[in-house]
């Protein structure tokens, strides 16, 4: 996903004041990210703030990521921080395209970071969450699975889950999962691939088997707020009392962040749906958990 001249000279002039570049060296590399705090976080100095990581897609940048997602107008409104991670080569390892146990330690890298946030802003360390988009959704993932004493809820946009996290996963602990997946995605298919990830559905299965809620009922319900975006939403969810399972099926959707401006890749991705904000529904998907 490698944005046009165009696009990266915006994202090197319009990174907001309030969003601070930081740097950290995690196994002798040198990793970047973007740290936003909303407005009310100065306002409030003795309270503690939730935090979301949100993982770029791959070829794609931290500010892009910030610039293209909008995400921080979400933390505005509700009032947690964003955390922009970059990955080494604009790539996070997911087991597809490189090792996954001797490819990019990014998962120790994330960890590390955390702890490096925990010192360095007030993190409420029961409201810690990551989302993503493609290669960075897939990657959410992945911390449900390598990190879940850490990670109350994770949100990934069009990102199945990757075979090798099924295969890898040993770990004890339900994690809250939203999945949000265009049918029409061209670049990481609803159906999955073979020896890659799973489909969309498959994945909303897995993540329910992997909470316990195989016996209990999917609430479903269809969104359709906008009649002239070509799209609706079809959002299946479950829950078990305490973590939540939800898959938002996007009719004709593309591999896109819903609610999001549409933008030209160098390659078609497809229609954005206008019926949901992807910012505000995963917001309120993941604020429902607690670690």
């Amino acid at each position: 996903m490698k944005f046009l001249f165009s696009v990266l000279l915006l994202a090197c002039t319009a990174v907001p004041a309030l969003a601070q570049i930081k740097t950290l060296v995690h196994k002798e590399e040198k990793r970047r990210y973007l740290v936003y705090t909303p407005p009310s976080y100065d306002s409030q100095p003795a309270k503690p703030f939730p935090v979301v990581f949100n993982f770029h897609g791959g070829g794609m940048t931290m500010a892009e990521q910030m610039l293209y997602t909008g995400m921080n107008r979400a933390a505005d409104k509700h009032g947690f921080i964003v955390v922009y991670p970059a990955g080494i080569k604009q790539d996070w390892n997911v087991g597809f395209g490189m090792p996954y146990l001797e490819g990019s330690d990014d998962t120790g890298f994330t960890e590390a970071l955390l702890v490096k946030l925990e010192q360095d802003y007030r993190i409420d360390a029961s409201r810690v969450y990551a989302t993503g988009l493609s290669r960075g959704g897939f990657f959410a993932l992945r911390l449900a699975a390598d990190l879940p004493h850490l990670f109350a809820a994770v949100a990934s946009v069009g990102g199945p889950t990757p075979e090798p996290v099924v295969q890898h996963h040993t770990k004890p602990g339900k994690v809250g999962v939203l999945l949000v997946h265009g049918t029409a995605d061209q670049v990481v298919a609803y159906g999955g691939k073979p020896m890659g990830y799973l489909s969309a559905e498959d994945s909303y299965g897995y993540w329910a088997k992997r909470n316990g809620m195989v016996a209990t009922e999917a609430n479903r319900r269809i969104i359709d707020t906008d009649a002239t975006d070509g799209t609706s939403v079809t959002w299946q969810e479950q829950d078990n009392g305490q973590q939540s399972v939800a898959l938002a099926t996007v009719r004709n959707g593309g591999h896109t962040w819903p609610g999001a401006d549409p933008f030209n890749v160098g390659h078609p991705l497809g229609k954005t749906t206008r019926d949901v904000d992807a910012n505000d529904v995963i917001w309120r998907f993941l604020a429902r958990h607690r670690r």
